[in-house]
């Protein structure tokens, strides 16, 4: 074959020498620029754990450069802005990408409670029956009116986000599981809030967050009114709740919730949020914490009213909770919410409630177990035994 001709190589495709050093100054300047600026302590924006980063061995200097490295959010946010816009995929394995703009949790017992993989044991039965039966004769053997309330997750009322090709093992679910084992076999009261939410769920408005884990508030109204509904006629001075006329709804343009922020895009991600506005100014003030208490994401909050014929509530919940507490806060001249699951006897002494509201999201009764913490109390066993005394003597006279 002859050579090619001047004329064929000097039509190839080439750059000048000047524009090949400059190419290949920037990608030298690309890949060290980061490490040197996290040398020099510049860019960390993500810190990390300290506790797990300090010390002197080579495992506590790589976790140290991995949470100490500059400019790591601005590159995450990259990555994960080209793997959903480019690729059409969630850029995290815990969250998932569904249909139409909804997004799921697929974490901390959603995956299971999704597609519904387990059912409760025999055994899983019995701790929970006990469990929850010692809570509430110990509040009963006070005076004091006790709910267990289960609310569903984001994929029990809005299936149809799901992503394509999911299919859950067919009911019961766990909840369902639960909730006729404690009818059956218990005197502890049960709220369903899925009742109402599907119910409510063929109106024009979603009720949960379509970028984040939790309901919105026209969710969160209405499992509110579930609640003061299976409490009715029990508490002395308990108001019944407000209806839907009494809240004004405005739409508000937000930026992305939890599950947009897990994967990077809550700058980029937008939440049309349903925000309820009570038609009457509220009375109840947060007493505790001081200052922004963050939507109420915090480990207590402490609620009060200056009406002294309300009653006092100790609310036990997860962070499903943190949206019940504007609505239920007007109801009680002192409100104490814990995020805490298992009512504590201590807490309860201390608070001297009339009621007690014990909340739990669906998917925790697939990776976590209730704690007896009546039973690990002798005192409070003592309660408990002669409330049960009692209550069969009044049954046998009847």
């Amino acid at each position: 074959m002859p050579p090619p001709t001047t004329s064929a190589v000097s039509s190839a495709p080439h750059l000048a020498p000047w524009a090949g050093r400059v190419l290949v100054a920037l990608f030298v300047a690309a890949v060290a620029l980061p490490g040197l600026a996290t040398a020099v302590g510049l860019g960390q924006e993500t810190r990390g754990n300290e506790a797990e980063t300090t010390g002197t061995s080579l495992m506590a200097r790589a976790a140290r450069f991995d949470t100490h490295f500059a400019f790591r959010d601005r590159f995450v946010q990259v990555q994960s802005w080209l793997r959903y816009r480019l690729l059409g995929v969630s850029p995290l394995a815990t969250v998932w990408k569904g249909r139409d703009g909804w997004w799921f949790f697929a974490s901390d017992g959603d995956v299971e409670a999704t597609l519904n993989e387990s059912r409760f044991t025999p055994a899983e039965f019995e701790s929970w029956r006990v469990t929850l039966q010692h809570t509430a004769d110990f509040l009963a053997a006070r005076g004091i009116a006790h709910v267990f309330v289960i609310a569903p997750g984001k994929a029990e009322i809005h299936p149809e986000g799901l992503p394509a090709g999911l299919h859950p093992r067919p009911a019961p679910t766990r909840t369902d599981q639960l909730i006729d084992e404690l009818r059956a076999r218990s005197t502890v009261t049960v709220v369903d809030l899925r009742d109402g939410l599907l119910a409510a769920r063929r109106g024009a408005e979603p009720l949960f967050h379509r970028t984040d884990t939790h309901w919105n508030d026209l969710g969160a109204a209405i499992g509110y009114r579930q609640v003061l509904g299976a409490l009715a006629g029990r508490v002395p001075g308990l108001a019944p709740p407000v209806g839907p006329d009494g809240y004004v709804l405005t739409p508000v343009a937000a930026d992305g919730g939890d599950l947009a922020s897990m994967v990077g895009l809550h700058f980029s991600m937008a939440e049309r949020e349903l925000r309820l506005a009570p038609v009457t100014a509220r009375r109840a003030r947060i007493l505790e914490p001081a200052g922004d208490a963050r939507r109420f994401a915090v480990p207590r909050v402490v609620t009060v009213v200056d009406d002294p014929r309300l009653p006092r509530a100790v609310v036990y919940r997860d962070s499903f909770g943190s949206a019940l507490v504007p609505f239920l806060a007007e109801h009680f001249q002192r409100m104490v919410t814990l995020w805490e699951y298992d009512v504590v006897p201590e807490t309860i002494r201390e608070e001297q409630p009339q009621v007690v509201i014990q909340q739990w999201v669906s998917r925790r009764l697939y990776n976590r177990a209730p704690y007896d913490a009546v039973a690990a109390e002798p005192a409070a066993m003592a309660e408990v035994a002669a409330y049960r005394a009692a209550s069969s003597t009044a049954a046998a006279r009847r």
